[in-house]
């Protein structure tokens, strides 16, 4: 991920990538060879030196809240730009946002499925009405990272879990959405000693909205993570997924878009279009000292759920 966002800042206009940080003298020494003249530091303290406007934190899950403290207290950079999910923890993600608004700057978490052409298209679709009054919705976050795995690994746990991972994309589409939700009851079904597991759980809207959402890293033929939703209304459904989106009304018609058809294109192309779509947001918003969203205080909620999550499977329900 560090790599993705470096490379991607590096074309964009008015950004100068000024350093690198990591821990790992094996990272550092790779850093090295292919980024030539650029400072790879082994502590973020040093960074403090470089007069830096901005700092990307895209280390794994459990660092994120000790680097970011550390950018806010050393005085790295008051604006930054943390991947998803925001903390390990909502006690944590607590901490960051209070660190963030001492420090006055721009803040944004990593939510990268809101750049997508076709959540962005069912965003507008649903804050148009299209669908009249929305029900309910059901969601699903998988991937096959882990469907042959048959042993607990660690790679499972630096991703903080399947929820952290990949089930946080569909809370926070959920909330960007239908606004604030809280989660009703879970269940799961434990592939690997509690790390891979199963999920489902409910969440309930004050506005009368309930929903369902599927988490698994273990689904077998999604080679690549997808997230998708059904969403009712009272005059029709709206289903998509990263691919596609489809609008079905009561009345009879129907249209269906792919990304091709929304315009899914971007200068500079690296893994996804997204990326640049998601970095270009980010820089604009501190060069017009706009609040961006997802900021830390919109992204602890999902920290909150995803605890509230962990604590209805512990009770059993």
């Amino acid at each position: 991920m560090g790599l993705v966002h470096t490379s991607v800042l590096n074309i964009l206009p008015n950004v100068e990538v000024a350093a690198l940080c990591d821990k790992s003298d094996l990272i550092r020494r790779f850093f090295k060879k292919v980024l030539k003249n650029l400072p790879i530091l082994d502590n973020v303290e040093k960074l403090s030196s470089f007069g830096l406007d901005a700092v990307y934190v895209t280390t794994p899950i459990p660092y994120h809240c000790n680097v970011a403290r550390t950018i806010y207290q050393k005085k790295v950079a008051e604006n930054v730009f943390v991947e998803k999910t925001l903390a390990a923890s909502y006690e944590e993600a607590e901490e960051l946002c209070g660190l963030a608004r001492r420090s006055d700057g721009v803040n944004m978490v990593g939510y990268l499925r809101r750049f997508y052409v076709t959540f962005a298209k069912a965003k507008s679709l649903l804050d148009e009405g299209k669908i009249g009054d929305v029900s309910s919705f059901e969601a699903y976050a998988f991937s096959s990272d882990f469907v042959e795995t048959k042993e607990e690994n660690r790679e499972s746990g630096d991703r903080g879990g399947v929820l952290a991972d990949l089930g946080c994309y569909a809370m926070d589409l959920a909330l960007w959405f239908f606004g604030d939700m809280s989660v009703k009851s879970a269940s799961s079904e434990t592939v690997l000693q509690n790390s891979c597991e199963v999920l489902r759980f409910e969440l309930t809207q004050n506005k009368g909205i309930v929903g369902t959402c599927d988490v698994s890293w273990s689904m077998k033929d999604y080679r690549m993570p997808e997230v998708g939703f059904t969403v009712e209304g009272s005059e029709g459904t709206i289903q998509v997924n990263d691919d596609w989106i489809k609008l079905s009304l009561r009345s009879g018609v129907s249209s269906k878009w792919h990304r091709q058809d929304l315009n899914d294109n971007v200068p500079f192309w690296l893994g996804s279009p997204e990326y640049y779509r998601e970095d270009k947001y980010f820089v604009d918003c501190l060069l017009d000292r706009f609040k961006s969203e997802p900021c830390f205080e919109s992204a602890s909620k999902i920290d909150m759920m995803i605890e509230d999550v962990k604590s209805k499977l512990r009770k059993g329900n």
